[in-house]
């Protein structure tokens, strides 16, 4: 027998005034994120751009990104702490487009969540504002999708897609690079957003550590360690593309280092690095040691502390040093660039070198 109460969208688990509320709250943090090509306000149909800005231009071309934060986000949902996932999207997001040397212009957020919270909303909002307005970036709107039944009621995912301009005679790649170039690395803000797979399995189910566990070798608990947002370095490496000879970036994410690198090098040269040029944050080694992780897993999966690097001509080395450190980037000469002693499969692709690291971290 059916039940006599009427059936409405709140009662099936969709709440409209939640998600009214959410934008209400969210609307001031938004309003940051702005540029001035932005056009309108938050809550149309589509997020508005002046594109008579991009007629300086000889040749723009369009760049595009799409990402999200993987399962980082289960940290930050145990941990009931919202408003720094944003950074880890935007990192993830905005800074696959400055690889190529694209100024990111606007980007719009996705979340979908079993149950909309407007508070919980509005603090991941503001942290996705936030990290625009440090990358130079606009948000020009997203979406809350409200999933009873399909995501438990506090569960929640988030993803973004981002556009980006750059001059077609300035597009950084594979093409560009050379024997001879110098790899600068950038420090990362520890682990980013990839690799907490294996990080979680780690330390919350193999070691059974609670996130609030203070842990001496970090100097904090672990929840906060994992926490910790990514490092944005848009502006960074747009002013270090403007004012040296950098010929390719990459963004070490998912895969590690070299697998990243190997992704702008050209297929007749090879790549070393030298582990012997830095030292891993501690969150690294705490990782192999709990885990009992071999180190070639770990510079597979997780960015072993570089968060992103550069390939410039080697009389710019100096130069860019001082741009990221005037950015406040550590940045330090990781390697170089040589002719392969023999060619890659597929030589005469344009990408595909092989890296190779040599040498051990200091400690290690």
């Amino acid at each position: 027998m059916a039940p006599s109460d009427p059936t409405t969208y709140a009662s099936a688990g969709v709440s409209i005034d939640s998600a009214d509320k959410a934008v209400a709250l969210m609307k001031g943090a938004v309003e940051r994120a702005r540029r001035p090509e932005v056009i309108g306000g938050l809550g149309g149909f589509a997020g508005l751009f002046d594109a008579s800005a991009l007629r300086g231009y000889a040749r723009p071309l369009l760049a595009t990104s799409t990402d999200g934060v993987g399962t980082k986000v289960a940290i930050a949902q145990a941990m009931d702490t919202h408003d720094t996932i944003g950074f880890d999207l935007v990192g993830m997001v905005v800074d696959d487009l400055v690889v190529c040397g694209a100024e990111p212009l606007f980007m719009t957020d996705y979340i979908a969540t079993g149950r909309v919270v407007p508070e919980r909303v509005a603090a991941i909002v503001s942290g996705i504002a936030e990290a625009c307005v440090e990358a130079g970036c606009a948000l020009v709107g997203g979406e809350t999708a409200e999933h009873p039944g399909l995501m438990a009621p506090d569960e929640y995912d988030v993803a973004g897609a981002a556009t980006g301009v750059v001059e077609a005679d300035r597009l950084l790649g594979p093409g560009r690079v050379a024997p001879g170039d110098v790899v600068v690395a950038m420090s990362a803000s520890g682990l980013h957003a990839n690799g907490y797979s294996l990080v979680r399995h780690v330390f919350l189910e193999r070691a059974g550590w609670a996130l609030d566990r203070h842990v001496d070798e970090l100097g904090t608990t672990l929840g906060e360690e994992l926490l910790t947002p990514t490092r944005i370095y848009a502006r960074a490496c747009l002013r270090l593309a403007a004012e040296t000879r950098t010929h390719a970036m990459a963004h070490v994410t998912g895969g590690g280092l070299a697998a990243n690198l190997a992704r702008v090098v050209p297929a007749e040269l090879e790549v070393v690095l030298d582990r012997a040029t830095w030292t891993p944050p501690p969150v690294f080694s705490l990782v192999r040691d709990v885990g009992q992780v071999a180190v070639e897993d770990l510079e597979h999966t997780l960015n072993m502390g570089v968060g992103m690097v550069a390939v410039l001509d080697p009389a710019d080395a100096d130069r860019a040093l001082e741009v990221l450190q005037a950015a406040d980037v550590r940045a330090w000469v990781l390697g170089e660039v040589r002719a392969a002693a023999a060619p890659a499969a597929g030589a005469g692709e344009l990408a595909g070198g092989a890296v190779h690291l040599s040498g051990r971290h200091p400690g290690w």
